[in-house]
Parts: structure tokens; sequence; C-alpha cells
């Protein structure tokens, strides 16, 4: 399984890979889903939120991006295909 920091900076796959972006994870990766969310990194945010499983987590990173958007998404919406966040199981990373 990925760790939290690979996760939330995962752009994408390939084969069974996730292809971590390294810059992001070091800027960003000691920052929780609200400092992430405090910054405007809404995908990483809710990457944390769905990483940690704490709906309570998932509910911040919604009520920041609906204020920012003016959208009204909750959080049975389709988020994850908004911000193509879906958790796979992958046994390596690859980091650029």
């Amino acid at each position: 399984m990925l760790s939290r920091d690979d996760f939330i900076f995962t752009i994408g796959y390939d084969g069974d890979a996730a292809v971590v972006d390294g810059q992001a994870k070091r800027r960003y990766g000691s920052l929780s889903t609200a400092g992430l969310t405090e910054k405007g990194l809404f995908r990483a945010a809710y990457s944390s939120a769905i990483y940690s499983k704490d709906p309570g987590e998932l509910q911040t990173v919604l009520d920041a991006y609906n204020k920012v958007s003016g959208s009204s998404f909750t959080a049975a919406s389709p988020l994850d295909r908004l911000f193509g966040v879906f958790p796979v199981t992958v046994k390596r990373t690859m980091t650029l």
C-alpha cells in the first residue's frame, strides 16, 4: 500500500507503479488535510481526506472547495472523478 504522502501526490500510474510528484511531496508532504486545503491544493487535500477515511476531513475539503468554486458538492458527489483520485493497490512508486 502507498504511504500517505505517495498517495496524496500521485499524478498517474505506469503499469503497476504509482508516479509521484516528488517536488510537491517534498514541499507540501508535511501539511495536514486542513493545511493543504488552506493552500488551495484541493486535489491533494481531497486525496489526504480519502486516505485518512475521516468524514470530518472530507467535509472540510468539500466546504472549502464549494466556497471557492461556487459549487454545491456533497460527500455523495462523484468527487473521485472531479479530482481524478481513486484508491488503488500498487506495489511500487516512481518519483519524478
